[in-house]
């Protein structure tokens, strides 16, 4: 058994089974790829994929089983060699991401440009997707941190640390009837359609509960993962729109006007969240200070510690999170 052959079989598990494409991302050849599996299964006894002619068709359930540990032996090579670099020139490497479009496009540029300024031999990777891609990409050691505010949580791999606290705005055009309320009610904004994130995505749940708990039935006509497609919506009339507060742009949405929703809705959290066994680099800890300066190394190293969600909870009890 090789480390190079359970590469193989995990590459192949996320490329759809789809050898060739499998091959080229990893820059060798289709036949070669098939050959290793098969020396694999030979050496094993058994079958890791099912086949139907040369295609492959799904994983049987001795390959479950073999994936899953093979994922594990190929984190802790990736570990082995973190360390030996962190070691050999802590200035070098490389740092993945992934998170959603409101995280991406309006908290981590300021902190991306200043951790390249302060790094510039690490190279940074940014993934987007849906919280549950996310989560799933850091709790299968795809991505180094995921940072979201939904989601996370399903993933009992991951530990998650608060990183800050933020709430929702409306945003409509300036004549809208509901610039001239004295105050913003739940009813009020039920009386009109709403463009807003799709369900799972920026905090959405939050927004669904506080109609719910007044037994109103929001009419979302319009949902979107970006808040600049949802603003762009808004603009073509389409409805009003409820987005991340930190969404809204003085400048390039100064044609819409921004109503303070924080009294309507319950504030949600951001976290930023790495599987159980990470080794992390010195750099690693100056980002995730950098992106929530309360999340020192030490309070990190003692979360690490801390084998039940629940305790790490306690932790940070006592941390009061900024509010973006």
């Amino acid at each position: 058994m090789k480390l190079q052959q359970l590469r193989y079989i995990w590459e192949v598990a996320h490329h759809d089974l789809n050898v060739s494409a499998t091959a080229q991302s990893l820059f060798t050849s289709q036949p070669g790829i098939s050959k290793q599996i098969r020396l694999l299964e030979d050496e094993l006894g058994v079958e890791i994929f099912a086949r139907s002619g040369k295609h492959l068709t799904h994983v049987t359930p001795a390959g479950e089983v073999i994936l899953d540990l093979a994922g594990e032996i190929l984190r802790k090579a990736g570990a082995i060699k973190q360390v030996a670099q962190e070691f050999s020139d802590e200035t070098v490497g490389e740092l993945s991401i992934a998170t959603t479009h409101t995280q991406a496009r309006y908290v981590l540029p300021g902190i991306i440009k200043d951790f390249i300024q302060a790094y510039p031999d690490v190279s940074l990777h940014m993934q987007q997707g849906t919280p549950m891609q996310i989560a799933a990409m850091a709790a299968e050691g795809v991505v180094d941190f995921a940072i979201a505010t939904e989601a996370l949580q399903q993933f009992s791999d991951l530990i998650m640390m608060p990183c800050y606290r933020w709430n929702r705005c409306i945003v409509v055009p300036k004549e809208h009837p509901l610039v001239k309320l004295d105050k913003l009610t739940l009813e009020a904004v039920a009386e009109y359609s709403i463009v807003t994130y799709t369900f799972g995505f920026t905090g959405r749940s939050k927004l669904d509960e506080a109609f719910s708990s007044r037994g109103l039935v929001p009419k979302v006509v319009f949902t979107a993962v970006d808040s600049d497609v949802i603003k762009t919506y808004v603009r073509l009339g389409l409805g009003i729109g409820i987005i991340a507060g930190l969404a809204y742009d003085e400048e390039s949405d100064a044609d819409l006007v921004k109503l303070d929703a924080d009294h309507l809705f319950a504030s949600s959290v951001t976290s930023l969240a790495f599987r159980k066994g990470t080794f992390l680099r010195g750099y690693m800890y100056d980002f995730i200070k950098a992106l929530a300066p309360h999340l020192t190394q030490e309070l990190v190293q003692e979360a690490f510690s801390r084998s039940h969600p629940s305790e790490r909870q306690e932790l940070y009890s006592h941390i009061e999170l900024p509010v973006y």
